[in-house]
């Protein structure tokens, strides 16, 4: 399993423009729409915001990777943000958060879900991934790092 297997290029934004949690995954939902627009935008927003009351997904090292299970979600979708200001995410270290990685998959896919948040956690640890990603000309340059590092895992 790859990354670029279940985030679009159209799903990456370099300069969210959202200022506190309940904004950004607001936001993040919208990329997820630009390429599957069907989807219910309010049920994807409460996934997310249920998964956050558990345990923030701010993982330190100005990353979060904001996730959840949706019955609504017929295959696993991903998207990418990039706050260049930063954001309060709850994060572990309690720093801003910067980059945030969306999964939202389906209900039964148990499997399928840790996987892919491996894959994603194991991508955004490399420190100089995450500053590549933060010193990105634009959204299509940080896919293709997301892209290029992918392949090399």
């Amino acid at each position: 399993m790859r990354i670029t297997d279940f985030l679009d290029r159209n799903a990456v934004e370099a300069d969210l423009r959202a200022s506190n949690k309940p904004g950004v995954l607001r936001e993040l939902t919208g990329l997820i729409l630009r390429v599957k627009p069907d989807l219910d935008p309010n049920e994807l927003v409460e996934t997310l915001l249920q998964r956050e009351k558990l345990q923030s997904t701010g993982i330190g090292d100005g990353v979060a990777i904001p996730h959840g299970k949706s019955a609504a979600v017929p295959e696993i979708v991903a998207c990418v943000g990039r706050s260049v200001g930063g954001v309060d995410f709850s994060s572990l270290d309690g720093l801003p958060t910067h980059l945030f990685l969306t999964l939202l998959v389906p209900e039964s896919s148990h499997g399928l879900h840790l996987k892919a948040l491996a894959r994603v956690s194991r991508l955004l640890k490399e420190p100089r991934v995450r500053q590549a990603l933060l010193e990105a000309e634009d959204s299509a340059a940080m896919y293709d790092i997301i892209a290029r590092e992918d392949a090399r895992l």
